[in-house]
């Protein structure tokens, strides 16, 4: 299965069109991205990061839906995960 991971562009590091790299902030924490794929961004937009470069903007209320859902995943797994071990 593969996952994207929706992000905030924060700022540019570099616009080179093969190298660009950029700020990307998932959730109060940074990395830095490649973003061949999606030169046009600009601080404030959202991208779709998988395997940790940027490969295309999303709308912001899609990413913040997604965002969303996997904060819900996490929490129905740790509560399985907490009822599993009360079973024990």
């Amino acid at each position: 299965m593969c996952l994207g991971v929706p992000g905030q562009v924060v700022e540019w590091i570099d616009r080179d069109p093969l190298f660009g790299r950029a700020l990307i902030e998932f959730g109060g924490i940074r990395r830095e991205c490649p973003m061949a794929c999606v030169p046009e961004a600009e601080a404030g937009d959202y991208v779709l990061v998988h395997a940790g470069i940027a490969i295309t903007r999303i709308d912001e209320q899609q990413a913040r839906q997604t965002l969303k859902d996997l904060a819900s995943i996490a929490a129905d797994q740790d509560d399985h995960e907490t009822s599993q071990e009360s079973e024990r």
